[in-house]
């Protein structure tokens, strides 16, 4: 800062004491701009290793993280769950069997968006659409007919139905 104060004041001084050129009889040598001092690129090798430090996570984390991914498995096989929950108000399911149907359901539904759509993102894309549209159906028919949907695939799941 202080550099840049004294180039400044230097400037000033020089600008006065100039004399017009008309005025000069002699002849001046003519003054070469100074170059500018200019700031070293900026090169990757210039950076340092940095060092990152990780918190150490508690239990919470841990279980939020377990119920995450089994609230991802549960979305991913929405659509079987769906039909064997409507099996299942016809024919008694256990629990096993009730994952069992539902997996090769799922499975078989995503199989076929594979086939019928060309590209693994876009048929992934539109089965998870399809799963919304399930889910959103699901929540559709618990809060028109109250009747406890979601406790009653829970409970076919689990085993308890």
């Amino acid at each position: 800062m202080s550099e840049e104060f004294q180039n400044e004041q230097t400037n000033e001084e020089t600008l006065q004491n100039v004399q017009p050129a008309e005025a000069v009889t002699e002849t001046a040598a003519p003054e070469e701009p100074q170059p500018e001092v200019a700031e070293p690129a900026y090169t990757p090798d210039m950076t340092q290793p940095q060092v990152i430090v990780q918190k150490e996570r508690g239990f919470a984390h841990y279980v939020g993280f377990a119920l995450l991914c089994v609230l991802c498995i549960c979305f991913f096989f929405m659509p079987g769950i769906a039909i064997t929950y409507a099996v299942s108000r016809l024919v008694t399911l256990n629990g096993a069997a009730a994952w069992i149907f539902s997996a090769i359901l799922s499975v078989v539904a995503w199989l076929i968006f594979k086939i019928k759509i060309k590209g693994f993102k876009t048929s992934f894309y539109w089965y998870i659409g399809l799963c919304v549209v399930v889910l959103v159906l699901l929540i559709a028919i618990q809060v028109i007919t109250e009747a406890n949907v979601f406790a009653n695939i829970l409970a076919l799941l689990a085993g308890a139905a």
